[in-house]
């Protein structure tokens, strides 16, 4: 599924007009993102929780040309579903 079938399914269920849903959809997105970027986690309840991790730097291998290159390290967005959600896509 992709953001605009989210949207029309959305649209249908809650009974708003497309153009609100996405607004709604864009605004939970930039939500996200922004608490993320700021270091807040994003916890829903029996949905799950997306977190910032940070990965260390490394070292990794060009495969084109098989040189060494150095990796730096980064902050990487992570999700770990919740119960609830493990139990349904489980079924």
């Amino acid at each position: 599924m992709n953001k605009k079938e989210l949207v029309d399914v959305l649209s249908e269920k809650v009974g708003f007009s497309k153009k609100d849903t996405m607004e709604f959809v864009d605004s939970f997105i930039e939500l996200v993102s922004d608490k993320l970027a700021e270091g807040e986690d994003v916890k829903l309840v029996g949905f799950g929780t997306f977190t910032v991790s940070s990965r260390k730097a490394r070292k990794g291998v060009n495969p084109q040309t098989k040189k060494e290159i150095k990796i730096p390290a980064r902050k990487v967005p992570k999700f770990k579903p919740g119960n609830d959600l493990k139990e349904k896509v489980h079924k």
